[in-house]
């Protein structure tokens, strides 16, 4: 759904520049572990006491692996280099603080090293401008935390708008994704004591007016999905309990989850809020309603369909072609219409995007007072339009960029103007901040300096043959003419993501600075050209997505920019499963691989915190049909004894509560069993990112390019 759904929230504008790896070490590590018995059975799962998250028993397991990664990798020379450098990357105060515009001041979430924890701070646009800002504290997360004795990680804030003087913070405890919702006084700089307050829980919330909110959350036993998400929405006025709010929509245990959204339309200095409700049903389905008089009306819109009401206009992405009105609306599109005439019967849309073979429109679209901004991928490289409405149709302008990176566009004050600040970067330029509008000069605000030598590096776009045919593209960065170099092959392949191009100065001098090759493989499952990329790689067709990457490593190969031996695979998540695949599959075409919060037992994935949410991505394990394809790649399952896999290194987190630690726990175990080479840390902050500072993101950084260096040779 588009970016003003959730106006007036302040999130971290933060790209994760590397993400979080830990390793341990040495096939001279021993333990006894249980005998692995038939793979073919759950319930004869050998290590099922893995999935016990606290388990004391579990806990030892990661904690005596975890140890074992330091105490072996710690001691080579780059550890301490890589771990420095990338420390003094991510705590620079040239880093662009991203900031977000509420009322009359600029906000920012910040960390370094004074503060690890974080600073939520503000300042002036006066000072914005400067080259070193000067920033009014609005609250210290590293104070909160020792204050409250808690192990407080900023999540977000969402602030009235369109420029009210309160704001809902969401604090977690240890990075997860289950936070602690408090109202917070913008004028005060404190939180308020009477205020909307919500417990622990995987809440989602909005603000309708000063006095009242909507709210989904743990509301006591029945209240929750299968899922672990909220399935029902309530309006909450303050001053009265919690147990009091009003009921608006409930939807079913099987549903992924619910949550409301609130349009906030200011014109002729009048504030105009529409509201409603989305229920996903599961991923790529779902229904979004109207509240009219608070009873939910439903769009008659398709379940698939991204709807998402703008001010007077109702704005549709298609994920499949949909008939309506007379005219036919191709998958991938972008149309609209006036929403009171859609709800009175009228189907007239008109088209704001039409995608071709190469192009895409990106799922996010960002809303100005007057205008909607697009993010369309060129063949993997953004362009930004720029559509306003007018009496004679939607008039488009883009705005220039440079041919070889990726732009994001937000709105200042989506309430008062149409200017928008605008940050590019590509793999070897860092980022610049810009400030404008269609139509008009953009100036330059900001920009990061360069963390490392890029002047002998080059970015080149290739293409592999998959195993069908489909030809494959991808990016390598690296030296100019490289041959038979240490190469990092990353990639994630799934839920309609795209791998653009970014800049990351902690990646550049730990791995670009010393040689080693970067490839960014934009394969099937992500969003690199619309819905049709994403749906090739579903389900029954997932091995598109392995066959893509596999391909990508031979092309490497065959082109001799590294050797197999050479060629590290890398991937988190979603992209933890595609390295588990790749690593089984064809073990001989990688020198290393590197698996991050991975999904790697597919067997038992939907009974594991939010895998129930996934099913629609890969199928459903659990009835026969799907089990029959899911079984030929899941990882766990397929892991053999008699094979010879190259060093894999799994990572995870003990407060990861989307992807249970148990994936990685469980095939570290079976592959140390059976003799292989297996590496593993687990650290205990940082939910699904692993970390939850920069001295964790830093020491996780030097954990996992000193793994890459030791396994695939070169001179770090």
């Amino acid at each position: 759904m588009g970016s003003g759904a959730h106006n007036g929230a302040f999130v971290c504008m933060r790209r994760a520049a590397t993400r979080i790896l830990f390793l341990i070490a040495g096939a001279a590590w021993v333990t006894t572990l249980p005998a692995q018995t038939a793979m073919s059975n759950e319930l004869d799962d050998p290590y099922l006491w893995l999935e016990e998250v606290d388990g004391a028993r579990a806990l030892d397991f990661a904690r005596a692996a975890s140890t074992r990664t330091l105490s072996e990798l710690r001691d080579r020379a780059e550890f301490a280099q890589i771990r420095d450098e990338v420390r003094d990357v991510l705590d620079s105060r040239e880093r662009i603080a991203q900031a977000a515009v509420h009322d009359d001041h600029l906000y920012n979430f910040w960390q370094d090293r004074a503060n690890p924890r974080g600073l939520w701070r503000r300042t002036t646009w006066a000072e914005y401008r400067k080259t070193q800002s000067a920033w009014e504290t609005v609250l210290d997360v590293d104070t909160l935390a020792r204050d409250e004795k808690e192990n407080w990680v900023w999540k977000n804030a969402q602030c009235l708008p369109p420029s009210g003087d309160r704001c809902l913070i969401s604090l977690s405890r240890g990075g997860g994704d289950a936070v602690v919702v408090r109202e917070f006084d913008l004028v005060k700089k404190q939180f308020v004591g009477d205020g909307f307050a919500l417990p622990e829980a995987k809440s989602d919330v909005d603000w309708r007016d000063r006095d009242t909110i909507y709210v989904s959350t743990d509301f006591g036993a029945g209240s929750l999905t299968d899922s672990g998400y909220p399935r029902i929405v309530k309006r909450w006025s303050r001053g009265t309990p919690l147990a009091q709010a009003v009921t608006v929509f409930e939807g079913q245990r099987t549903d992924v989850g619910v949550g409301a959204w609130v349009d906030h339309d200011v014109r002729d200095g009048t504030t105009r809020v529409t509201e409603g409700v989305r229920r996903s049903i599961a991923f790529y389905n779902g229904e979004t309603f109207v509240l009219r008089d608070g009873v939910p009306v439903r769009l008659a819109v398709p379940n698939d369909a991204a709807a998402q009401i703008v001010g007077p206009w109702l704005v549709l992405r298609l994920r499949t072609a949909w008939d309506i009105g007379g005219r036919s609306y191709p998958a991938g599109a972008l149309i609209a219409a006036k929403t009171q005439e859609f709800l009175d019967g009228k189907r007239a849309f008109e088209v704001l995007f039409e995608p071709t073979a190469r192009t895409a429109l990106q799922r996010d679209w960002s809303v100005t007072r007057n205008t909607i901004v697009l993010d369309v991928l060129d063949n993997v490289r953004s362009r930004l339009w720029v559509l306003t409405p007018s009496s004679s149709g939607w008039r488009r302008e883009e705005i220039a960029l440079p041919p070889l990176g990726a732009a994001n566009a937000r709105p200042l004050d989506r309430y008062a103007s149409d200017q928008l600040f605008i940050t590019y970067q590509d793999f070897l330029t860092p980022p610049t901040l810009f400030v404008g509008a269609a139509g008009q000069p953009i100036e330059k605000l900001k920009s990061t300096p360069a963390f490392f030598d890029a002047s002998h590096m080059t970015v080149q776009q290739l293409e592999a043959a998959s195993r069908d045919g489909t030809r494959v593209p991808y990016f390598v960065i690296g030296p100019a003419g490289v041959k038979n170099a240490p190469t990092m092959l990353y990639g994630y392949g799934g839920f309609e993501n795209a791998l653009e191009p970014f800049y990351s100065g902690a990646l550049g001098r730990a791995w670009l600075a010393r040689g080693g090759v970067l490839v960014i493989a934009n394969i099937r499952g992500g969003g690199e050209f619309g819905p049709a990329w994403h749906q090739a790689a579903l389900k029954e067709r997932r091995q598109n997505a392995f066959d893509d990457f596999i391909a990508i490593g031979e092309d490497l190969a065959r082109r001799g920019i590294a050797q197999p031996k050479q060629i590290g695979i890398r991937g988190g998540s979603n992209g933890g499963l595609l390295v588990g695949a790749a690593l089984t599959q064809r073990p001989e075409l990688f020198g290393a691989a590197v698996a991050q919060v991975p999904l790697l037992d597919m067997e038992r994935y939907s009974k594991l915190l939010a895998g129930a949410s996934w099913v629609a991505e890969y199928g459903d394990p659990h009835v026969p049909e799907h089990w029959a394809y899911i079984a030929k790649y899941s990882p766990y399952q397929n892991v053999r004894k008699d094979a010879r896999y190259p060093p894999t290194l799994f990572v995870t987190s003990t407060r990861d509560d989307r992807v249970h630690p148990a994936h990685a726990r469980k095939m570290f175990a079976r592959m140390r069993e059976q003799g292989h080479d297996a590496w593993y840390y687990e650290n205990i902050e940082g939910g699904h990112g692993a970390a939850s500072n920069n001295e964790q993101r830093a020491l996780m950084t030097a954990i996992e390019y000193t793994f890459l260096w030791k396994h695939l040779g070169g001179k770090p």
